[in-house]
């Protein structure tokens, strides 16, 4: 069953400058295609000493996708975790996880990282010599399939799964590390991909990870990115409750038509 949340027709709104946080969660709603924005906090910026807490935190705030990083050393320059640590959190969220695999042979973790509680998992354009195999291979898991292109890859090079996936995933920064700046280069490739989507009929969802806060959101959402990954943003100080928030608010205000 796709957990997706989509709805036909133009929905136009005035939102009372009065409301609370609690409020413009409630309208969490992309004015473009009418289509739920989501914040999927990245736990890549985590505490993994209070990891839990954490996500339970941010998921208060708003989060509705739990994002895990996982980098194998080898196609990012960086080691993170494996299915242990998504066993662990399945157990301690009954939000989707969503798990980003930055890994070279991504389908011989695939089965791995689903008995272990994934909902969605991605992979890489530029990992798959077989992206199409790679992606009915998630499918037959019974999980979401995603497909991740780098900054330096141009969304034509997906044209023959979109049909397929269930999500695209935009790299905003170079894959490997938390806390980059933001690509503005990038956004073109979400326009082009809602563009593509129009077109074609399809039905995917854009996600985006890399530099999204509270300076960059505004673009992002407006650009057409619609699930927001947020690892600094959210963790990186302060309450990840109040973050997720603040975060959420500012991406639904700039979703958001004025009568």
């Amino acid at each position: 069953m796709n957990p997706f949340s989509r709805h036909s027709g133009v929905c136009v709104l005035e939102f009372p400058k009065a409301a609370s946080l609690l409020d413009f969660r409630f309208y969490q709603i992309r004015f473009y295609e009418t289509t739920l924005i989501e914040l999927a906090p990245s736990i890549l910026s985590a505490d993994f000493a209070r990891l839990g807490e954490q996500v339970r935190a941010a998921g208060e705030g708003g989060g509705s996708v739990v994002h895990v990083d996982i980098m194998d050393g080898h196609f990012v320059p960086n080691l993170t975790i494996g299915p242990p640590v998504v066993k662990a959190l399945r157990q301690v969220t009954k939000l989707p996880l969503d798990c980003h695999l930055m890994i070279e042979n991504p389908d011989e973790f695939i089965p791995a990282f689903a008995e272990a509680g994934a909902d969605w998992i991605s992979v890489h354009q530029e990992a798959c010599r077989h992206l199409n195999r790679t992606l009915h291979l998630i499918k037959s898991h019974n999980c979401l399939a995603g497909a991740v292109i780098n900054p330096a890859t141009p969304v034509d090079t997906l044209a023959e799964v979109l049909d397929l996936v269930d999500y695209v995933l935009v790299m905003s920064v170079n894959p490997g590390f938390g806390g980059q700046k933001f690509i503005p280069g990038t956004l073109h490739k979400m326009r082009r991909l809602a563009e593509i989507r129009g077109q074609r009929g399809l039905t995917y969802r854009i996600e985006v990870d890399g530099g999204v806060a509270l300076d960059t959101v505004g673009d992002v959402v407006r650009a057409g990115g619609e699930i927001l990954v947020a690892g600094n943003a959210v963790f990186g100080n302060g309450d990840p409750r109040k973050n997720a928030e603040a975060l959420l608010k500012a991406a639904t205000e700039a979703a958001l038509i004025k009568v």
